[in-house]
């Protein structure tokens, strides 16, 4: 997840969640740099007040449900173009406890393997 989740409610009381999700492109070549394409998610009722609770920026999941696509004029004047998802079911698969204080950044990132570098003493 790129963001922490938002909770609202509409005029007639039902729960909405979006937040956003990276998804990594898989590379055929050696590309330089990570490359992700973006979705926006939303999520109602009881699925909304679940990902609100539990779910964090970071957090990896697996969304189910119908996909939009829908265009619109960047400040900067270009068209552009918005991928949105109307969750039917959102699977939460980072374990409760395995979630670190804060992710790897993209510096953090070995550009030439796409291993990430630990800088603390393994226990083997």
């Amino acid at each position: 997840m790129c963001n922490d989740p938002q909770l609202r409610s509409t005029q007639n009381g039902i729960q909405v969640c979006s937040f956003t999700v990276a998804v990594n492109r898989r590379k055929t070549t050696a590309e330089a740099g990570p490359e992700a394409d973006f979705f926006r998610v939303t999520a109602w009722r009881g699925l909304a007040d679940n990902c609100a609770k539990f779910l964090s920026k970071g957090r990896k999941v697996a969304v189910t449900g119908s996909i939009s696509v829908s265009t619109y004029t960047g400040q900067d004047g270009n068209t552009r173009a918005s991928m949105d998802v109307n969750a039917d079911d959102v699977e939460f698969l980072t374990p409760k406890g395995d979630m670190p204080a804060a992710g790897p950044t993209v510096a953090e990132i070995d550009k030439g393997s796409g291993f990430v570098k630990v800088d603390e003493e393994l226990p083997f």
